[in-house]
């Protein structure tokens, strides 16, 4: 069976997709940036879009992402960005799991036992002085700076298991 060449319309509508997922790309930061796996040249165009502070500047660097992106298939792309901002199953998965360990963390003194089991890597005095800060909150918006502190250091340690 033949391909059948695709319209002029669908290939402008599917290069503004492109250029659309590589505006994404461009908001994402250094550190997100460097979990994705791009080709060279896109990851040193996405790098040049953020340093650019002209807004024709940026306007024609995106163009040139979007036709670099025209030779790349988008679907790993695509998936990586929803693990990355948890839209994926998974990172939804992820996320409830680590407010369940705090939770239970902050309520049960047994549960570390079982935190520290299951990953044996944790430093047991960083853990340890993460929930104390929690305890010892005295207002309510210390207690919540001092629980999501606790929250990003569990998801640290999940993540790396």
């Amino acid at each position: 069976m033949e391909d059948i060449p695709l319209s002029k319309s669908e290939q402008k509508r599917r290069a503004l997709r492109l250029q659309a997922l590589g505006r994404q790309l461009t908001e994402l930061k250094p550190t997100q940036l460097s979990e994705l796996t791009l080709p060279d040249q896109l990851a040193s165009a996405i790098a040049d879009y953020q340093r650019f502070p002209s807004r024709e500047a940026r306007r024609r660097q995106l163009q040139f992402i979007g036709r670099l992106m025209r030779g790349l298939d988008p679907e790993p792309i695509e998936s990586a960005l929803e693990s990355i901002r948890g839209h994926s199953a998974k990172a939804r998965y992820e996320h409830h799991q680590i407010e369940r360990w705090r939770e239970r963390l902050l309520e049960d003194q047994e549960a570390l036992t079982e935190f520290l089991s299951e990953f044996p890597e944790t430093n047991r005095q960083d853990i340890r002085h993460q929930l104390q800060v929690v305890h010892k909150a005295k207002t309510e918006p210390q207690r919540r700076v001092a629980s999501r502190a606790l929250f990003r250091f569990l998801k640290a340690i999940v993540q790396e298991a």
